[in-house]
Parts: structure tokens; sequence; C-alpha cells
């Protein structure tokens, strides 16, 4: 003991959560009430979004998939997933949470793929979804992380989601500061895919005067993506044709002169572009490939998934851990999963445009605006 009392105390390891029982939480999530329904998404978010990154947070991720939580590997009519198209607003705001929840993780992205369904679930919502609802805002994130994996964005450009955005982006007044955000980097990542591109085409006109008109908006972190967007969307000749027409060098110029310094080599770079003479290189194009991108390793939680909790427990009900361990509690099965080796970070320069896709959260914490 007096050995043990002068050994220098080691960092206090984080605990694993207890194990839950996943028949019976599935069951409940397909057959309770609609109060009980957003209790129980509320508590799986918190379970994720408050446990400690490492080891405890990973264990958590791998009991969820493991146990097929949101029903991905299945095809059956009755799932965790259809509860975003509950009639219920509040079980449909606290499943969107949960699933841009899990499209924080990159783990939870490449299980959110497996169920080809999703994707197009997502969409109907972004578009049924009143524009001021955290619903609508907790869709539009996932998607946004979604486009960080090849595949999807290749749908989400099919499914016409650049027009759709371009034209929700005419209107920056009734958004957040996270769906403004969210928005515009999705914007980018479809736009740096050649089919994304060649979508872009259509609607030359309209892109170009809403991406110049977010320069100038008051929120500046917006502006790595747009700057992105323009440099990508500049690579095709005729919307080079159509900026010249629009005199876009000018409106660009007038934002060097303002003296922004972070935007001021961007903005040079995005010149150049739209001065280049160069055809359309059709052998850069590269969306055969199958390869993700080191993005596809972005990791992180923001805070907003936590943000206006609708949901209070009244006295006498159980929410959050209480709730799970108190009603679910499981067999011991945890099993801590190994770390993989993390990848290494983007190589970009701060002074040029983004040519990778990203997402806000994970940009903020890399890159500073």
């Amino acid at each position: 003991m007096l050995r043990a009392s002068l050994v220098p105390a080691k960092v206090q390891e984080v605990p694993l959560l207890p194990s839950l029982d996943y028949e019976k939480l599935k069951k409940d999530l397909i057959d309770g009430s609609d109060r009980l329904k957003a209790f129980l998404l509320q508590a799986l978010r918190w379970r994720l979004t408050t446990s400690h990154p490492g080891e405890q947070r990973d264990t958590v991720l791998q009991a969820y998939i493991n146990n097929d939580l949101l029903d991905c590997y299945s095809n059956g009519q009755r799932s965790v997933l259809m509860l975003i198209q509950s009639k219920c607003e509040v079980v449909r705001q606290y499943t969107a949470r949960l699933i841009n929840t899990f499209a924080s993780l990159a783990e939870g992205r490449l299980y959110l793929s497996q169920n080809p369904r999703l994707l197009r679930m997502l969409e109907g919502r972004l578009k049924a979804e009143d524009k001021f609802s955290l619903t609508r805002e907790n869709v539009l994130g996932a998607l946004q992380k979604l486009s960080l994996r090849r595949a999807l964005q290749s749908t989400m450009i099919k499914d016409g989601l650049i027009p759709w955005l371009v034209e929700a982006l005419k209107d920056t007044d009734s958004m957040s500061d996270y769906t403004l955000a969210y928005s515009v980097a999705l914007l980018m990542n479809l736009c740096l895919r050649s089919s994304g591109k060649k979508m872009c085409v259509k609607i030359a006109n309209e892109i170009l005067k809403v991406l110049s008109d977010l320069l100038g908006h008051e929120n500046h972190e917006i502006h790595p993506y747009v700057n992105g967007a323009l440099y990508s969307i500049l690579a095709i000749p005729p919307i080079r044709d159509e900026a010249q027409a629009m005199e876009m060098e000018d409106i660009l110029r007038c934002y060097i002169e303002e003296g922004n310094a972070d935007m001021i080599q961007q903005i040079e770079f995005i010149i150049k572009q739209l001065q280049s003479e160069e055809p359309q290189d059709e052998s850069a194009e590269s969306d055969d490939e199958e390869k993700e991108y080191n993005a596809e390793d972005h990791n992180g939680m923001e805070a907003d998934l936590d943000k206006d909790e609708v949901l209070q427990a009244q006295q006498g009900e159980l929410s959050g851990e209480k709730l799970l361990t108190t009603e679910y509690l499981g067999i011991m099965t945890n099993t801590p999963k190994a770390r993989k080796k993390a990848m290494p970070g983007l190589h970009h320069s701060v002074d040029e445009p983004l040519q990778r896709p990203v997402t806000p959260g994970y940009h903020k914490a890399h890159y500073p605006t």
C-alpha cells in the first residue's frame, strides 16, 4: 500500500458505458408512443455527443452499428430510419439530429451509406420541411457530411441538389448560420466533381450571381467554400464566358480593394482562373475513380447537434442515460475497438481556394479563417 501510494497517479481511464438491450430499444423506437420515441432518440444521441472522443465514443458507435440501430442493413417496411417521415414533428427532428450525429463520424457515414433509400428520404425531407425548422437544419448537416463520400456525391448531383441549393441560397436571411455554412459547403463539395460542374453550365448565370452575392456576406466563415465553388466551376469554358459577360472580374476586384487579407490571395487565384483560356481538360476527370478523399477521415461533432432542445423531461419522467440504463440495460458485451491510425491532414495552402471536399466543423478546426 505504501509503495502504491508513492507511485505517481496515472491519468484516469475513461470507463466504457454500460451495454444496452438493442432489441428492446428498437422495438420501442418503432412501436412506442411518440414521446417515448423522442426521448429514446435524444438519449441515444446524447450517448454519442457526450462520450469522450477515443475508445469510449468508438465503442458506443460500434455497438450502434453492430446492432444496426437505425436499420441501415434492413429492407423492411418498418424501420427506425422511417421515423424521419413521422407525422410527429419532434420525432422527425430528433431522428434528423441522430442521423446528423452519425454522419459526423467517418464510421457513421460508412454505416449510413449502406441504406440505398436513406439519401432519397433525406432529400425528400429537405424539400418538405419548413425552411426555419431544426429538422431541415439537421438534414442539411447530415447531407453535407455524407457528401464527403464519392458515391453519395454522385447521387446528390443526379438528384438535382445543385439547382435546389442555388435557389435556397438566394434567400440567406431565412437561414441560421449553421444552415448557411452547411448549404454553401455542400454546394462546393458537389461543384468539385466534373458531373457537378456540367450541371452548373445549365444554370451558369444563376450560380455565378448567387456566389458573387455570397462573397459579400457578413458571415466570413462561408467565404472559403464560396471561393472553392467559384474556382472549381470557372474551369468550365461556358461558365467562364458567362462570368466574363457579367463582368465578374470587376466584382472580384472590388473585394480585393476592400482589403480582407484572408480573401485577397484566394480571389487572385479565382481571377487567374477566370482569365484562363485553357479548354476543359477531359483527361483530368476522375469521376470513374472510386477513391475516397482524405476528407473521409473527418471526425468531429459540433455543439449545434444538441442546441435548442425542445424535449424536456417532466417530474417522474426518465431521460438521457438514466432512461437507457434503467429501462434498457443489456448484458455486458463491450469490446474495445482497435483505433485506426489517424490519416495525415490535408495538404492545402490557406492561400488557395479549397479543392477537396470538407465539412465546416473540420475546416474551422484545421484552417483558421
